[in-house]
């Protein structure tokens, strides 16, 4: 009886064991890397939508991730989420700030209570001992490849509508700074600087009202690919040549892959790659710094380059559009 008895007992114990081995699938959780991820609107633009895309993909229960995502559109909204992401015990923060600065203190925050920074994407105005790594485009040599390329264009006279992405993001300080540079240097004339906010009917708008003005111009420098789109609709509108041998030099910047085929076929003259594919190098660097590794260097910076309608191929294409 008594051996009846012990054989029931070891029995169970064995079956309780392998229940606590994870037999059951929601067991393992505590496994799970808790990640909180910040980003802007995915509406934003075909790039956003991309690099939103690639993070939901990689930041997912079958990698080992426990991921909330919040999204913003200003700086305000963007870090009640991080506070509150912080609240909830996350690991670590992941971060495409909408500006570049007013982040110390909520960085500050998330650093005494333990969570580990990354920047994506955009670059901040903070103290680098806030965060722990950076995965960034580099903004300004962006805007610096483009104003070379504009300069080699050898253009008898540049009058330039310069359509501004959201203000105060990294993305147009970089680009804004290095054409304002060039044509401060150059002698170039800017004939209107406004914001598009990224938005192709807002540049539409505005390439509408330099037209009816009448004021003369044969550039149009627009920070994001939807926004030259929308600069180019008003020129059609109004039977204005562009692209390759016409009156007016379209760039662009993101590499969408429609936009690249604008360049193929003649329509744009450049388009500047912004790669937004940014969630491999965010996963290595959370397993480095889960095993105990120093991220060196600290901040990096995608390789990316600029492409000619002159140039460009069908293999570009494909290769480099998003």
């Amino acid at each position: 009886m008594k051996k009846r008895v012990l054989a029931v007992v070891m029995a169970a114990a064995m079956l309780f064991g392998l229940a606590a081995c994870g037999g059951n699938g929601d067991s393992g959780s505590g496994d799970l890397i808790k990640v909180g991820i910040i980003n802007n609107d995915p509406n934003e633009s075909g790039y956003r939508t991309a690099n939103d895309k690639d993070l939901q993909a990689m930041f997912t229960k079958e990698n080992g991730y426990d991921a909330n995502f919040a999204y913003g559109d200003t700086n305000d909204k963007q870090i009640n989420a991080a506070q509150q992401m912080i609240q909830s015990g996350v690991q670590y923060l992941l971060l495409s700030a909408q500006d570049v600065s007013g982040w110390d203190g909520v960085l500050q925050d998330a650093k005494n209570a333990g969570v580990k920074v990354i920047l994506y994407d955009r670059t901040i105005d903070a103290d680098a001992s806030l965060y722990e790594a950076s995965v960034v485009s580099d903004m300004a040599k962006e805007g610096e490849t483009a104003a070379n390329w504009l300069k080699n264009q050898n253009l008898g006279e540049y009058n330039i509508i310069h359509i501004q992405g959201q203000m105060g993001t990294a993305a147009q300080v970089g680009r804004s700074g290095a054409l304002v540079d060039m044509a401060n240097a150059e002698g170039w004339n800017i004939v209107k600087q406004q914001t598009g906010n990224w938005n192709a009917e807002q540049a539409q708008q505005i390439v509408q009202s330099v037209i009816d003005a009448g004021t003369s111009f044969n550039v149009i420098y627009a920070e994001n690919d939807n926004m030259a789109q929308g600069a180019v609709a008003a020129l059609d509108a109004n039977g204005i040549t562009h692209g390759v041998n016409g009156d007016v030099v379209i760039m662009g910047f993101d590499t969408n892959k429609w936009a690249l085929q604008e360049l193929l076929n003649g329509n744009w003259n450049y388009d500047g790659q912004c790669n937004p594919l940014q969630a491999s190098y965010l996963d290595d660097i959370i397993k480095k710094l889960e095993k105990g590794e120093t991220i060196s260097p600290k901040t990096i910076i995608m390789d990316e380059k600029g492409f000619d309608a002159s140039t460009i191929t069908e293999a570009d294409v494909e290769k480099y559009g998003i």
